[in-house]
């Protein structure tokens, strides 16, 4: 009974966080547009870092997994221009169920050398860049000419535009990252146990 893969409480923590990337995803709060760009800034891939942390890979891939279902629902209920590059599982699910993947192993590392807070920095900054570099290289590998097309530019720009909205992007989602997930995880240990 102790050897299965997911406990009651696994599949807990799955429900819970997936219903706060929903909630964050709703409300507006868990993504930031950027006028004048065709995509936005998110914090949705944080739960997935905390919940593969805390719980392991198996977690953190499934809570990515739903992320990435999640975008695609997303895009349907709020279609956008370029918003078909997620319809691909490629781009939309993917690069989500890695974010658990890598954040749980960089941290598992990290462990080794670091404590808990460091740990779960660097877990934080890897998982962002797993997201970002994810996605925008899936819409470079799958649609790049097409894309660039829905966006009024040359096809042939689409490697360094899409390079500088991971910049553009990616650094304030790995500043965010970075912040948040140390404390959150820190906090819930601490909880854990008293």
């Amino acid at each position: 009974m102790e050897n299965k893969v997911l406990t009651t409480r696994k599949i807990a923590i799955i429900g819970m966080l997936t219903a706060l990337i929903i909630v964050l995803g709703l409300s507006g709060l868990g993504i930031i547009e950027i006028p004048g760009l065709p995509f936005r800034i998110t914090i949705l891939h944080i739960p997935v870092i905390i919940g593969a942390i805390l719980e392991g890979p198996i977690v953190g891939g499934l809570i990515g997994l739903l992320f990435g279902i999640w975008s695609i629902i997303d895009k349907v209920m709020r279609p956008t221009a370029t918003g078909f590059v997620f319809f691909n599982p490629l781009v939309s699910v993917l690069p989500r169920i890695l974010i658990g993947v890598v954040a749980y192993y960089v941290y598992a590392a990290a462990r080794k050398r670091f404590g808990t807070g460091t740990s779960a920095f660097l877990s934080a900054i890897f998982g962002t860049v797993t997201n970002t570099v994810g996605v925008l290289g899936m819409i470079y590998i799958v649609f790049a000419e097409t894309y660039m097309q829905t966006i009024n530019k040359p096809p042939e720009t689409a490697l360094p535009f899409l390079s500088g909205v991971a910049v553009t992007n990616g650094t304030p989602e790995v500043i965010a990252s970075a912040i948040i997930v140390p404390l959150i995880v820190l906090g819930v240990l601490k909880l854990v146990k008293k």
